[in-house]
């Protein structure tokens, strides 16, 4: 399907190769401007807000592993609605700094793409995405985008779908 990733950036090319296992049609694409936000995706794209998938990492105490909930731009993740769903009794989920992201999933914060961590996570992927047919991600670089629709998440991720979220105002 592609041949050529060399003059990709190095996540980027981690991405496009794992969308190529996936046989998903869709190549990262390479914005010209940064889209280190949802909103800056979401006008890069000319597409909704909501039609971003934000990708948030979180740190599950005390061991230590990544906890990635993807859901839609217009929406904020209430980490207390994740923590229960994926940490034992007594334990807690605390925020994961650029260090812990780039560590844990081989992508700097800006870039986070859903698929091809270099650790898997822990993942939900939050309800609201599936107002959307069409959604966009961040594909391991802050200027690099891929299209796919949520049910492409819930195959390749097989992560349970959730409501973890607060509606921004």
């Amino acid at each position: 399907m592609w041949d050529d990733f060399s003059s990709l950036p190095e996540g980027v090319r981690r991405v496009a190769a794992k969308l190529q296992q996936l046989q998903h049609p869709h190549l990262p694409i390479m914005l010209p401007d940064a889209a280190r936000t949802a909103q800056q995706a979401a006008d890069g794209l000319g597409v909704a807000l909501g039609q971003i998938a934000k990708s948030i990492i979180f740190r599950r105490k005390p061991d230590g592993t990544a906890v990635l909930v993807i859901t839609s731009g217009d929406r904020r993740v209430d980490e207390t609605r994740v923590e229960p769903l994926v940490c034992a009794a007594g334990h807690r989920l605390g925020r994961a700094n650029a260090e812990f992201v780039k560590a844990h999933t081989g992508f700097s914060i800006g870039g986070v793409s859903p698929v091809a961590h270099a650790n898997p996570p822990v993942v939900l992927i939050d309800q609201d995405l599936f107002r959307f047919e069409h959604i966009w991600a961040a594909a391991g670089h802050p200027h690099a985008v891929f299209s796919l629709t949520p049910q492409d998440l819930i195959r390749w991720t097989q992560a349970p779908v959730v409501d973890v979220v607060i509606p921004l105002t």
